[in-house]
């Protein structure tokens, strides 16, 4: 027997199972199960993303919300470690609160906002999440307000960016 010493090569992405909840549907012969995965990605240098599916098990749901999570990556610029101003955004019953940190304060954030805010690359922050404590909703709207900020795109080509890029040419 052959043993290979192969290297795994490490993911291109991290990422951190937010909540992972099992759903039920009543139909006429008793209860069907599934499972709803809530997902974060990051490259922790910019990249970040955020995906939610079901699945008939727990490993399906996860490897669906990964796909998701990297359709709907945005890209940030943290190159002084940190944002560039003040966000506050809301989004259904969640509100969240962004403000730059100086250089060595952390993360000082809870839960969903955290993971995103870590697999992004951001190291010093400061944030409050407001309203709902839901995780998946206070993902998205973090999400959102990263959104926000002046230096972010939407990868897979945003069309307000190449407006803008259009305009300042002129």
């Amino acid at each position: 027997m052959k043993r290979f010493n192969k290297r795994r090569e490490k993911p291109e992405f991290d990422q951190k199972l937010l909540d992972l909840a099992r759903v039920t549907r009543v139909v006429k012969g008793g209860r069907r199960f599934r499972f709803r995965a809530t997902l974060v990605i990051g490259n922790r240098k910019g990249k970040v993303g955020v995906g939610v599916d079901k699945g008939s098990d727990v490993a399906d749901a996860i490897k669906k919300a990964f796909d998701k999570a990297k359709k709907n990556m945005i890209e940030i610029d943290v190159s002084s470690g940190t944002i560039s101003h003040d966000v506050l955004q809301k989004l259904g019953g969640a509100k969240v609160l962004l403000k730059p940190a100086s250089k060595g304060r952390g993360i000082i954030a809870g839960g969903a906002v955290r993971a995103v805010m870590d697999l992004a690359g951001i190291k010093d922050i400061v944030s409050k999440s407001l309203g709902s404590s839901n995780k998946l909703n206070v993902a998205r709207v973090t999400m959102e307000a990263l959104k926000q900020l002046s230096i972010t795109r939407k990868l897979k080509g945003d069309l307000s960016i190449k407006k803008k890029e259009k305009k300042a040419e002129k």
